[in-house]
């Protein structure tokens, strides 16, 4: 479990706990459901991570709701958008190996995480990933419960594929987009874990990652240099 299940989950227990002394015991019950639930909520399971050359992994748990064609700064490609109940595990994990070129939050709505409109409209974080065949982008989006997007990296970090990144809090969404030569791997209904389940394949060419290689080295030393 991570950390935030304790500042939630532990209040509801105690007060559940002092409920109970009080004899209140209906309301020691749902404190304690809610406590539980949190806990639940904040679990953070460990992961098979897919050792397959170019395989990009699901950055959340949850159900596949979009498998489209979709221009990122007029770069022609494919977004993978995956719904994330509030009984899914909501730990974020890196889709790819690659340093993190730039990570930008941007506020926005909390509409309905299952509408279309939430990948543009909502509050979000958006990590731009550069990896061995190129680059790609994910996005931590908030829902309509879901009122913070946490994120545990930092522009010029280096995450391996599967890693832990961040988290939304109570139900959500998770974008991904690959550029168009990305075979994809799942479709809408498909179910998937974060950090385990392969949305696609995107190999490598010799060129391509010379080129990445040295794009990845300078972002990062920028990032650092600013932090500095």
């Amino acid at each position: 479990m991570v950390k935030e299940g304790y500042y939630f989950g532990l209040p509801l227990l105690v007060s559940g706990a002092v409920a109970y002394l009080a004899e209140w015991t209906v309301a020691a019950i749902i404190l304690a459901c809610l406590a539980l639930f949190v806990f639940s909520f904040f679990r953070d399971p460990e992961r098979v991570i897919p050792k397959e050359a170019g395989a990009i992994v699901a950055p959340a748990d949850g159900r596949v709701l979009v498998v489209t064609d979709e221009e990122n700064n007029g770069r022609p490609g494919k977004r993978i958008s995956i719904f994330l109940a509030i009984w899914n595990v909501h730990v974020n994990r890196a889709p790819a190996e690659g340093v993190i070129t730039s990570l930008e939050y941007k506020p926005g709505k909390f509409l309905a995480a299952m509408r279309e409109q939430a990948s543009s409209e909502n509050e979000q974080n958006i990590f731009t990933l550069s990896t061995d065949a190129g680059e790609i982008v994910f996005k931590q989006i908030a829902g309509l419960i879901a009122r913070r997007v946490v994120s545990w990296k930092k522009a010029g970090e280096r995450v391996a594929r599967g890693e832990r990144i961040g988290l939304v809090r109570f139900g959500s969404r998770a974008d991904i987009w690959m550029p168009r030569d990305a075979e994809i791997a799942v479709k809408p209904g498909d179910h998937v874990k974060g950090g385990s389940s392969v949305l696609a394949r995107w190999a490598p060419s010799s060129s391509k990652t010379i080129g990445l290689a040295n794009k990845a080295s300078d972002a990062a030393e920028t990032a650092i240099g600013k932090r500095a």
